[in-house]
């Protein structure tokens, strides 16, 4: 048996570390970036069916939610990176935009379908629709796809203005609000920025938008605009991360303590820590992608020299992030409710409300203690590892195009 270990874990290794060429255009610290991802945001998602609020008031809490900030940006950023190296693949550009229709449209379904149903455990369509971050990410692969046509230069100029001057909004909220009167934004400018609830007609359900495309467009179309540099060699790229995750950070640092602009929410009214950390990721500000892009960058670097056995076990999760995120969402959805039986003798009717994101606070008493949190969290993990790594060498043998859509 131990001799059968260490052979699995010397295939894993070798996955991780085989060299980008024509043929296979995977970079391995990509994965490994994604597998911390994965791995840091079922963090949150166990949070959610927790009743820990998202946030203060303890360190320990804030913490928890802080350190999930991180997931978001840099999977949407990979994402286009992904899909600059696909396109490498490609015969055609026209060949990539047409797979970015596709996988975007599928992601969109997922998100409204399956995806709604593990998070609620519930067939109510007629009363709650969530437009989460798959949804999100599947517009935004719908609007690559016209994108990629642009020049390189154009193409990261768009996406820089869009994460850099967005929150220009925030210095006009008193004026949008008497453009768009009682009403509020028009549904339109609420799934592109403003988000809130949409009411899709008398026979629709209600569509809460928790993730609008501006800005999150922008960080895709700037993975994909970087993706380039992943055909560097290993130690200028390594340096190019480094040099932008310290540049990306130190900015943050600076447009946060000179608090005029990058975030709707001034942290000088308090001068505390955890407020100067407390950006706002819905949508996200300039402040908030600065803080998190920043360290995702340094951590890419680190990656493209890891090596040994963890580095094997955390890239297995990011070489099938759309397979286990479908996964994670019912085991922690399945692990609260029997969490919820052990402590209460019963599983409580609030695991199955329309998300617990939108059905206010946990019922009295319910609230789990941080550590036990992380003790769902680190076993939903180690049990997605197995079926993991199976459907990993699966797509590996099989190279099934059909795959690629999990």
């Amino acid at each position: 048996m131990p001799d059968l270990a260490a052979h699995e874990r010397s295939t894993d290794l070798k996955e991780i570390v085989r060299p980008t060429s024509a043929i296979n255009t995977r970079v391995a610290s990509i994965d490994l970036v994604r597998g911390v991802v994965m791995i840091l945001m079922a963090i949150d998602h166990v949070r959610v069916y927790s009743g820990i609020p998202a946030g203060g008031p303890t360190f320990g809490i804030f913490f928890t939610r802080w350190i999930t900030n991180f997931v978001a940006p840099a999977f949407v950023f990979l994402a286009g990176t992904s899909a600059y190296l696909y396109g490498r693949k490609c015969p055609s550009r026209s060949a990539l935009s047409r797979f970015l229709l596709v996988r975007g449209a599928w992601l969109i379904f997922l998100e409204l379908t399956i995806i709604r149903v593990c998070w609620t455990f519930n067939f109510d369509f007629a009363h709650y629709l969530l437009a989460g971050v798959i949804w999100m990410i599947g517009w935004c692969m719908i609007l690559l796809a016209a994108f990629v046509y642009l020049p390189p230069i154009a193409l990261s100029a768009i996406a820089l203005a869009m994460m850099v001057f967005h929150n220009i909004t925030d210095l006009f909220q008193g004026a949008l609000a008497h453009v768009f009167g009682s009403n509020g934004p028009t549904w339109f400018l609420k799934i592109l920025y403003f988000g809130g609830a949409v009411d899709l007609g008398a026979s629709g359900p209600p569509l809460f938008i928790l993730y609008v495309l501006i800005p999150w467009i922008g960080v895709m179309m700037a993975g994909y605009a970087l993706g380039s540099a992943t055909q560097l060699p290993v130690e200028r790229r390594r340096k190019l991360f480094l040099w932008l995750g310290i540049g990306l950070t130190a900015s943050f640092v600076l447009l946060r303590a000179l608090d005029v602009y990058g975030d709707p929410r001034p942290w000088s009214r308090n001068h505390s820590f955890m407020g100067f950390l407390n950006t706002t990721k819905y949508p996200p500000s300039l402040d908030f992608l600065l803080m998190t892009l920043g360290p995702m960058f340094a951590l890419w670097s680190f990656a493209e020299r890891w090596r040994g056995w963890t580095g094997g076990i955390i890239a297995t999760f990011g070489r099938v992030p759309m397979f286990y995120y479908l996964l994670h969402i019912p085991l922690i959805h399945l692990a609260a409710c029997i969490v919820s039986w052990m402590r209460q003798g019963r599983v409580d009717s609030w695991l199955f409300a329309n998300h617990p994101l939108a059905a206010g606070h946990a019922p009295p008493g319910y609230m789990w203690s941080l550590t036990l949190l992380y003790f769902v969290w680190a076993t939903c993990v180690a049990l997605l590892y197995i079926p993991c790594r199976s459907y990993g060498r699966l797509k590996l043998k099989t190279r099934s195009k059909w795959l690629s859509f999990l």
